[in-house]
């Protein structure tokens, strides 16, 4: 078809697609019930922060043709980029000096010691109860730093870099913990009230790193090295989009490079879980289907990270897990019971799983590798060693 046929049927084409997806969005709410309906019936004070209250909206405006939904695409992933902008420059020449990105980086020897604790950001009662026994563990064992596992802000992230929910949702339930926290983005960071198409609110944690003394977040994704240990902070959300080949890209890169005896990954979206979500290629049940079932993501861990890294930290479910399965080799565990429990009617085989608040306490020290699953009141409730 020529320009000018376009143009000439341009609005037909147009007034039939935006009836299509009125259509759409009167059918899919029924469609999508069935799936959500125990999601939100487990989470006991998420509220409106419950995940997934939607289904992500798809990336391309109805009624675009062809062309113009590219291009909108295009400056979709151009504002995505804009996010890693000012302090991927400064994290890639520290990289290229060995280094990694922000102040973890350290030199000398001994245990690293760290936290991997996800789904957090409600300010409730019981994020306050997991905060109180992160700081109890760190005082009492010690703690290099924490890893947040996304949805930091539920339910659609953060306002602005100067949003004043930061004190309830992150300062005051951890100002016990005397560590540094990294985060990284989840579906509920990037707005839409967990559908993730609201690309410019994952700016705003970047940005609030210049605000605060703890939030740690140089870009959306990013790497850095404490003693031995090399973390990559992977922004899994874009891979939601299929918006992430240059993150594969440079990711690639960075894991490629490094020379630390361990390699630790972590990100939102997890390759397996037996939460509501599921494993990725399949997330909430459904296979085949546009940004839902999370084939970007599956594509992203395959290619990437799978095989690369010694273990991949995810949440998006809310509970505790260590897979029995690997994928090619890399362990895969989930710690998203930071702030509420949903349920776990999954299959797959685990180490263990758990449904109890709490997170997931990391000590590499030489060959060995050791997890300890841990409750609000402090005990420990499974643990595990892995040697290289």
């Amino acid at each position: 078809m020529t320009a000018r046929d376009r143009r000439r049927t341009g609005p037909t084409r147009l007034g039939a697609r935006a009836r299509a997806w009125r259509a759409l969005g009167r059918v899919l709410p029924l469609l999508l019930a069935p799936v959500l309906a125990p999601v939100l019936a487990a989470c006991g004070d998420c509220g409106r922060a419950s995940e997934p209250a939607t289904a992500p909206r798809p990336s391309a405006s109805p009624g675009l043709d062809a062309a113009s939904a590219d291009a909108a695409s295009a400056a979709a992933t151009d504002a995505a980029r804009a996010i890693v902008a000012d302090a991927g420059a400064a994290a890639d020449a520290r990289a290229a000096s060995g280094v990694g990105s922000d102040a973890a980086s350290a030199t000398g020897h001994g245990p690293v010691r760290f936290i991997a604790v996800g789904d957090t950001g409600l300010g409730s009662a019981r994020q306050r109860r997991v905060g109180a026994a992160m700081a109890d563990q760190c005082r009492k064992s010690g703690c290099d730093f924490v890893v947040m596992l996304g949805d930091n802000v539920y339910p659609s992230g953060l306002a602005s870099p100067d949003d004043p929910r930061m004190r309830a949702l992150f300062e005051e339930p951890y100002a016990g913990v005397d560590a540094p926290f990294y985060p990284t983005l989840g579906n509920h960071d990037f707005g839409g009230n967990g559908s993730g198409d609201e690309f410019e609110r994952g700016q705003y944690e970047v940005d609030y790193t210049r605000r605060s003394q703890k939030w740690k977040l140089p870009a959306a994704y990013h790497h850095f090295t404490v003693r031995g240990v090399e973390l990559f902070d992977l922004e899994t959300n874009s891979a939601m989009f299929g918006r992430d080949a240059t993150q594969r890209r440079e990711m690639r890169g960075f894991i490629a490079g490094s020379k630390a005896p361990w390699k630790i990954a972590f990100g939102h979206h997890p390759y397996l879980s037996n939460g509501p979500h599921g494993n990725a290629g399949s997330y909430e049940g459904a296979r085949g289907v546009a940004i839902w079932s999370g084939d970007g993501v599956k594509s992203y861990l395959d290619g990437e990270i799978c095989g690369k890294v010694d273990l991949y930290l995810a949440g998006h479910d809310h509970s505790l897990q260590w897979l029995s399965a690997r994928c090619a080799g890399t362990e895969l565990i989930v710690s998203g019971a930071g702030s509420g429990p949903t349920s776990l009617p999954g299959a797959n085989p685990t180490h263990f799983q758990s449904l109890e608040l709490g997170f997931v306490y990391i000590v590499v020290e030489g060959r060995a590798l050791t997890a300890e699953f841990i409750d609000t009141r402090g005990a420990v409730m499974f643990t595990r060693t892995i040697q290289k």
